[in-house]
């Protein structure tokens, strides 16, 4: 055999073995193989040989990895996050009909209860209340924010001292939103009108429309990772080429920059571009929304630019209407801050409301952005995808971890550490949420996405990592073919 298998080498075919059965190698007697039932039982016992070329043998290889491997798509440039590509394990058949995943949630989850709803009201009216008293009572007199640019080191110690104010305040207030969302949701209260005038109020008080928002944020829990339709953090198709668009800037920053310091400052941009302009620039054009619903805008109910199909307008028929009626509560609460600035100074009201604001709407794109993104979940086109696949498609992440007492997680309602029940019934209020969320987790525990990395990881990861898609298969996968795992 030896001779053989050489010659065959030279000749440039490979000689691979076959697959056998656990019968014994059947050769024709010769004289020299019979001389002892010793010394026949003792020889190694080899399997028959097939000849194939080097392209067919490379072929079955691929094949026997794809049959062994437990992934659906080619992950050719997928990196991990601490999910380690769970959801690209999934198959059709896999998934739990919408009914099957409402039944194991008790039924007492989609009850809420008004006082119970309006006590936790109150612990973030009271905490939102506080903080601006220590801000205009406490800061405003001791460090007037028109007057730091007089003195340049109290320019530096009034900028650090307002910052802080605003991150502290910012955070106590995104509690406040939770609750408006709640009240959009029907998961407040029984009492309608009571559920409306909260949400409307507080909403206003945010410079959003309620009903638009109401609208729109309905959309997006039906077109849950939508590449068509989705509503929020749609991302960018590719077609493979990495010298267009956001790959091209992404290896553009690394070409001039270095691939790691490149690659932190392109993260660095799309941090600032989401935090800070993502939310303002969503509710005046769409930013981040599905391509086929057109250009929109909240507080203008058509659509700026035509949608590919009439039936997919995002404010149709009675939300025309409600939308200029959400615009009534923020044109006066628009008004009410224009007058304070004119008072006060602009300075004071950005120290005030302003940059607390900015805080908020920073938060919100961090909760929305981080429960529907990251390198290994991935996104489907209007054939491919459904309810269940988006709700299922949702990441709880362990936002109780943010500090060591739990509280920003209490603060904000455990809008982040129980999203996925959230997104199969976003009629249950949060109190009731963890419940729902332990019912998913063990009653589908090969179905539920939660991922323990550190929430400043995961966002830095997704900022970095979650850049372009392109398709493979029945879905769209995150391209990260050139970005070595280390650098995400």
């Amino acid at each position: 055999m030896t001779n053989t298998t050489r010659t065959m080498k030279k000749i440039g075919v490979l000689v691979v073995a076959a697959s056998t059965t656990t019968s014994a190698f059947q050769t024709t007697k010769s004289p020299l193989a019979t001389t002892s039932r010793a010394r026949t039982t003792s020889r190694i016992q080899q399997p028959p040989f097939k000849a194939v070329t080097i392209e067919q043998a490379e072929q079955l290889s691929s094949q026997k990895e794809e049959e062994e491997s437990p992934f659906q798509v080619d992950m050719t440039g997928v990196k991990f996050s601490g999910m380690n590509g769970k959801a690209l394990t999934w198959k059709d058949e896999d998934y739990p009909s919408a009914t099957e995943l409402r039944s194991v949630i008790p039924k007492d989850c989609f009850e809420p209860d008004t006082a119970t709803s309006l006590k936790y009201l109150s612990v973030s009216v009271v905490g939102t209340a506080v903080c601006t008293w220590i801000g205009f009572n406490v800061l405003l007199p001791l460090l007037p924010p028109t007057e730091l640019l007089s003195n340049p080191l109290l320019a530096v110690f009034g900028t650090a001292v307002w910052s802080t104010y605003a991150a502290v305040t910012g955070t106590v207030a995104m509690g406040l939103w939770v609750l408006a969302h709640e009240c959009g949701h029907g998961a407040f209260s029984k009492n309608v009108a009571l559920q409306d005038t909260i949400g409307y109020i507080l909403h206003s008080f945010f410079l959003v429309p309620y009903f638009s928002w109401q609208r729109s944020h309905a959309v997006h829990h039906k077109f849950t990772n939508h590449m068509d339709l989705g509503e929020t953090h749609v991302p960018e198709p590719s077609d493979g080429s990495k010298q267009d668009g956001s790959l091209g800037l992404r290896q553009f920053y690394q070409s001039v920059g270095g691939e790691k310091t490149g690659l932190r400052a392109y993260g660095a941009l799309q941090l600032f571009l989401h935090l800070v302009i993502g939310w303002p620039a969503y509710l005046w054009i769409g930013a981040t929304g599905g391509p086929d619903r057109g250009m929109t805008n909240h507080y203008y109910p058509n659509p700026l630019t035509e949608p590919k199909f009439a039936k997919d307008e995002l404010f149709p028929n009675k939300w025309k209407e409600k939308v200029w009626q959400s615009d009534i509560g923020c044109v006066a609460m628009g008004v009410a801050v224009l007058g304070f600035a004119l008072s006060q100074g602009f300075a004071t009201m950005m120290a005030l409301y302003g940059l607390p604001l900015i805080v908020v709407n920073s938060w919100l794109v961090i909760y929305t952005w981080l429960q529907h993104t990251d390198v290994d979940v991935p996104h489907f086109s209007r054939e491919e995808h459904n309810f269940v696949k988006g709700a299922l498609h949702t990441i709880d992440r362990p936002y109780n971890t943010l500090d060591p007492w739990g509280a920003i997680d209490f603060l904000h309602h455990q809008i982040g550490t129980t999203h996925v029940a959230h997104h199969f019934a976003s009629n249950i209020p949060h109190y009731k949420a963890q419940a729902a969320t332990d019912a998913i987790q063990e009653n589908f525990p090969d179905m539920y996405l939660y991922d323990p990395t550190p929430i400043p990881q995961a966002l830095w990861r997704i900022c970095k990592g979650c850049v372009a898609v392109e398709k493979r298969g029945d879905r769209w996968v995150w391209q990260n073919e050139d970005i070595p795992k280390q650098l995400l």
